[in-house]
């Protein structure tokens, strides 16, 4: 189909119906990224200390916990989305905000490098110096080394996916459950979902300049490691429980459904959602029915992962 608006959910029609980033290019990359991002008021009830991970270079992490909560607690691993060249960690603050209190959980956002300036393995990179990080200094921020997850929303979510398979294969830092929302997993494009023009929101010429940008000379060449996309990997086997949803008219649908299809195949426990009438990004309209359900069918499994690993 050709138009997907025709299927965009009613509540969000007047809102995301002709919402479109202006077209990516290297030199327009420094006025979005200058763009302010509407954000909603921050708790009061939730404390936000910024830390410097000492790797090569340095990672910027902000580690989120609610002041009425002791004892170690579950951690969650975010990383933001953005298609890897834009976003920050600040997207982050209103979900933690939320989240610590309601399942006491310590949430650690990531602010990994962009490509094009940092293109893979850079921002990988960024983000396992962050998990390594938590999980190292555990105890003195009150966390559960044995309950860390991790967290990404659509190109967080696929550097989220390949984190897993990294940590599962260099056996450093064990890694109890991966929340992936609308993941951005698959550089080479064949999907149906993903051919679509007039996608909302977030476009084919968008997904190729991020991908693009984030593999350089391997763009379009099958020298991409599996960490890099992680629909490229093999082997599915031994990564932690996954929760994976996606819009049912957004481009990272198919490759979505087809790596919750391969983790349940692997013998990985994977709730996989699809929902009618959502694009990418429907989280900026917080108020239709169907994104409040999509929120709480997320937040119901979050629960039983940071109350049953034990």
């Amino acid at each position: 189909m050709d138009d997907v608006s025709a299927l965009l959910d009613p509540e969000l029609r007047s809102v995301l119906a002709d919402f479109q980033l202006p077209p990516l290019t290297t030199e327009g990359l420094a006025a979005l990224r200058g763009t302010p991002f509407p954000r909603p008021p921050l708790s009061d009830g939730v404390q936000r200390t910024e830390h410097i991970v000492p790797s090569e270079p340095p990672v910027p992490v902000r580690v989120h916990r609610a002041g009425d909560v002791d004892g170690l607690r579950p951690a969650v691993v975010s990383m933001h989305g953005g298609g890897l060249v834009i976003g920050t960690y600040d997207t982050d603050d209103a979900l933690f905000d939320a989240w610590c209190p309601r399942f006491g959980i310590v949430g650690v956002s990531v602010e990994y490098r962009l490509a094009p300036e940092s293109p893979y393995p850079g921002p990988l990179d960024d983000c396992y110096a962050a998990l390594q990080w938590t999980h190292e200094h555990a105890e003195e921020l009150g966390i559960d080394r044995d309950r860390i997850g991790l967290r990404g929303i659509s190109a967080g979510a696929g550097l989220a996916a390949g984190l897993a398979l990294l940590a599962r294969d260099r056996g450093e830092v064990p890694v109890a459950f991966q929340l992936l929302d609308a993941p951005m997993l698959d550089d080479r494009q064949v999907t149906p979902s993903s051919q679509v023009d007039g996608l909302l929101v977030w476009s084919r010429q968008a997904n190729t300049f991020g991908w693009r940008a984030y593999l350089g000379d391997r763009f379009g060449t099958d020298d991409v490691p599996e960490y890099a996309a992680a629909a490229r990997a093999v082997d599915l086997s031994e990564l932690p429980p996954a929760f994976v949803s996606v819009g049912a008219i957004d481009g990272f649908r198919d490759e979505a459904v087809d790596y919750a299809q391969r983790l349940n195949q692997a013998g990985v426990p994977c709730e996989l959602h699809v929902y009618p009438g959502l694009p990418h990004g429907y989280g900026l309209v917080p108020h239709a029915v169907v994104v409040q359900q999509a929120v709480r069918h997320m937040d119901e499994w979050l629960a039983r992962q940071v109350t049953t690993h034990v």
